[in-house]
């Protein structure tokens, strides 16, 4: 199993390393268009492989794409960061550029890949990347819910005060601050419904704070966030990987389902060998669909400023 995680920033080395570190690839290659910098990091993490006992190969590559030939699972993590006060979808200028050479730099060299788009603004990105590589659906997927999913469990078991591994919850819809749809109804706390620990009002601050998670972190970090998404990136990764047949929300182009279509937006899925096996129709509340009308009107808003 051949990974290749493109883009050696914060964000891709953190792919690299949890990846590397649950030993189910052989190679993971991580591609930068900085002279050295790829290098530099799979080096740096390949001198962890003793100490935390992996054995997949990691190699870094200046810009040189024939290296990842051969890939079974491509991630772009490449593009500009957020810094404070911007929003996701202000980075669309850049990153569109960024994402539709490397996409088809990828597909030229690996035509039987699944790609993973990780750069924001997510959503538009891997509708892009949809039509900059026409591989079918099933074969790109956008991040964004496995991390906004992540975000809000960790927001309820910090107003359940109870250990994460209690609780179960999902996000859906667009991957931006106001797209989000935290799906409350359906949250869990060991299979009881968290309504019945929370009041209203406590749950829609839990929901509020999942919103601006990416926000809050990078006011406070000055960039975007990188462990989460690093991880949430090797979850998909494995799943596909390993053939777990896991259900995360992820970003895939729809075709009537929710009553959407023609947009890449975050819903349940089941990821398997052949990447998303199966999207999930679960049922919504009244609020939840009107929320999720909301998102898509605002993805399809940003889709629009795609130069296609």
């Amino acid at each position: 199993m051949k990974v290749t995680v493109v883009g050696a920033g914060a964000v891709g080395a953190s792919c690299a390393e949890y990846i590397a570190i649950k030993n189910f690839a052989s190679e993971v290659v991580l591609l930068d268009i900085k002279e050295g910098y790829a290098e530099g990091k799979a080096m740096d993490l390949m001198q962890c492989a003793s100490l935390n006992g992996f054995d997949t190969k990691i190699t870094g590559v200046t810009n040189d794409y024939s290296k990842t030939a051969g890939s079974d699972i491509c991630v772009i993590t490449s593009g500009i960061p957020r810094k404070p006060g911007m929003t996701r979808e202000e980075l669309i200028g850049i990153n569109a550029g960024i994402v539709k050479a490397v996409s088809t730099s990828l597909l030229e060299h690996s035509p039987n890949m699944i790609l993973i788009v990780v750069s924001n603004p997510m959503d538009t990105m891997t509708y892009l990347a949809h039509k900059a590589t026409g591989l079918p659906k099933n074969r790109i997927i956008g991040m964004g819910g496995a991390l906004d999913s992540a975000r809000f469990k960790y927001r309820l078991a910090e107003a359940l005060e109870a250990p994460i591994s209690d609780v179960d919850g999902m996000v859906i819809g667009g991957h931006s601050d106001t797209g989000m749809v935290p799906l409350i109804s359906h949250a869990t706390r060991n299979s009881i419904k968290v309504s019945e620990f929370l009041s209203e009002e406590r749950l829609e601050q839990v929901a509020a704070d999942t919103k601006v998670g990416g926000a809050t972190l990078t006011k406070l970090l000055g960039t975007s966030a990188w462990y989460a998404p690093g991880a949430a990136v090797s979850g998909l990764v494995q799943a596909i990987a390993c053939d777990q047949k896991k259900i995360y929300p992820c970003s895939t182009l729809l075709d009537g389902e929710y009553g959407l279509s023609d947009i890449c937006i975050g819903v349940p899925v089941v990821l398997g060998r052949n990447g998303i096996e199966k999207i999930v129709d679960i049922p919504l509340s009244e609020a939840e669909k009107a929320h999720m009308q909301a998102s898509a009107e605002g993805v399809s808003k940003t889709n629009g400023l795609l130069e296609l």
